[in-house]
């Protein structure tokens, strides 16, 4: 019995520590700028494929850069729920 608790909690720490440095690598992402970024770098956005990749791209050459997130609802299929996910992982800078 000790011997399974002992494997318990030693699998639990793996996963735990594991999971902290997935964390920490999330964090060290730079956020991606939807005012130049290439199709291939929005498609790391979270609800974002190919087509809304190139959606992004066209409408932005089309009627002019983002100032903020809740802009990106312009784009056909980005609404506010995906806006609130991709968030935190994006910046308008020049």
């Amino acid at each position: 019995m000790q011997t399974t608790f002992k494997r318990f909690v030693a699998a639990l720490l793996i996963s735990l520590s594991l999971g902290f440095t997935g964390a920490a690598l999330a964090q060290a992402v730079a956020p991606i700028n939807v005012n130049s970024a290439d199709e291939e770098l929005l498609t790391e956005l979270p609800g974002v494929g190919p087509s809304r990749a190139a959606a992004i791209i066209e409408e932005r050459e089309t009627n002019g850069d983002f100032t903020d997130a809740d802009d990106l609802t312009r784009v056909s299929g980005i609404g506010p729920a995906t806006v609130d996910r991709m968030r935190d992982q994006i910046t308008f800078e020049e």
